[in-house]
């Protein structure tokens, strides 16, 4: 255990991020799940929230969260899912 004033607090706040971290890395998995099971079942609702899920997984990258690379390897699986399941226009 730390001695030190400043060691202690950064147990502390250590703590408290992983804490945060691990709540907001669920939230993510939670997110993309819920999108892949909606794409089998409604396609309009699932094209909405995978809008959302790529903002998602792009905010969570871009503070840290998760690799960028698996961010866009999570986009990219998700996108060539959904662009199997609809029509294309041509």
């Amino acid at each position: 255990m730390a001695n030190i004033k400043s060691a202690k607090k950064r147990v502390a706040v250590s703590e408290l991020r992983r804490l945060k971290n691990r709540s907001q890395r669920s939230e993510l998995r939670t997110l993309v799940k819920k999108t892949q099971v909606t794409m089998d079942t409604d396609v309009e609702k699932a094209k909405d929230l995978l809008t959302l899920t790529i903002k998602e997984l792009d905010r969570a990258a871009s503070k840290g969260l998760i690799h960028k690379n698996a961010a866009a390897r999570k986009k990219s699986r998700l996108m060539r899912r959904f662009n199997r399941l609809t029509p294309t226009a041509n």
